[in-house]
């Protein structure tokens, strides 16, 4: 069975420079994926070619391919809204909307064409389950969602995600402006929502790529140095630059 995505062959530059260097990688579906390394290494650019969104920055050209259910994403005839709701993203730092908690979990949906209001509180709701905020915040959907905790932020971030439909999410360091508690409570929900969802996150965290991942890649100056079980990338590494960082001697 093929993989959920499939990178072959991908290369990408920041105008003259190579950013990701003949990157190889199969991420299965319904599990986590990390990817780990030291700063500047090419992390969040290979995540941001998941779902294109490193075509907001001017002079960046790749080269190469990025199948997701066997589709080239970069096919010319591929409609860029559409994968961005099928790939959705989470970002460092919790950037809701300076709407109510309601509003942003329907805002996707309403910009989609869905009007229906009894459609929207069955998505707002289910979503907000799916991320264990509906018992906390059911009562409170008028609020401003940037009153919330930065713990309720960024699990209303992930909901706004499941809004859409996302069979995908990308998480860029989620948990890097979170105190050790709420990282572990965001953890746990990853785990829940690997049963549904394929998950790929980048971490500097090992430690957490160690609990919550099944698959992890070590990538070091724009190339992938080892892609494995993540049981096996921690405990017996193929390649010495891997081994390296994972026992502290590098990065």
């Amino acid at each position: 069975m093929a993989s959920k995505i499939e990178l072959v062959g991908l290369s990408f530059y920041y105008g003259n420079f190579m950013a990701l260097k003949n990157v190889n990688m199969g991420i299965e579906a319904k599990a986590i994926t990390a990817l780990i390394g030291p700063s500047g290494c090419g992390k969040s650019t290979l995540l941001r070619t998941m779902n294109r969104i490193n075509e907001l920055i001017n002079g960046t050209r790749l080269e190469g391919k990025v199948l997701i259910d066997e589709q080239n994403i970069y096919d010319a005839r591929t409609d860029v809204m559409e994968l961005r709701e099928k790939v959705g993203m989470v970002f460092q730092r919790p950037n809701c909307f300076p709407l109510s908690v309601y509003d942003n979990v329907s805002y996707g949906p309403k910009v989609h064409g869905m009007k229906e209001k009894t459609q929207l509180d069955t998505i707002v709701e289910k979503s907000l389950k799916a991320t264990w905020l509906w018992d906390e915040l059911k009562d409170k959907l008028k609020r401003s969602a940037l009153s919330l905790s930065l713990d309720h932020q960024q699990r209303l971030c992930i909901a706004r995600v499941l809004a859409l439909g996302s069979e995908i999410i990308l998480l860029d360091e989620p948990c890097s402006a979170l105190d050790p508690i709420t990282t572990l409570r965001i953890e746990k929900l990853l785990l829940e929502l690997k049963n549904n969802y394929t998950i790929v996150i980048v971490t500097h965290n090992m430690q957490q790529a160690a609990r919550v991942s099944d698959y992890s890649g070590y990538m070091l100056l724009g190339e992938l140095i080892e892609f494995d079980q993540t049981s096996t990338i921690f405990t017996n590494p193929k390649d010495k630059r891997t081994e390296d960082y994972i026992t502290g001697r590098f990065g």
